[in-house]
């Protein structure tokens, strides 16, 4: 155990992170658990959202998460499977202004 007040805290901290980054493992395991069990367009988004999570949280690296996300878009597109965010909406049309007439000179 530590003596120096700052070094306990160092100890307080990263147990506190611990904590934190094996949630964030167990959820993203988990959710690419779900996906490779039953690919669908809701487990994929869910998926993916949990790879981004994890390297945001600096869990996993970037590196490896562009890995798992392309994976799994292969295994998706293998089993027909199309992602949530993928599939855009048509953006509304806008409406013609009218232009302001200007007075002209005579």
């Amino acid at each position: 155990m530590p003596i120096i007040a700052s070094a306990k805290k160092r100890v307080r901290t990263a147990r506190k992170a611990t904590v934190r980054n094996s949630k964030t493992k167990r959820s993203l395991k988990g959710a690419l658990k779900v996906f490779d069990k039953s690919p669908s367009g809701k487990s994929i988004s869910d998926a993916q959202s949990q790879i981004d999570r994890a390297a945001k949280k600096g869990v996993i690296h970037k590196n490896k998460a562009a890995r798992l996300k392309s994976q799994a878009a292969k295994k998706a597109k293998a089993a027909g499977v199309k992602s949530t965010k993928s599939i855009k909406k048509a953006a509304p049309a806008k409406k013609a202004t009218a232009k302001k007439s200007t007075a002209k000179k005579k």
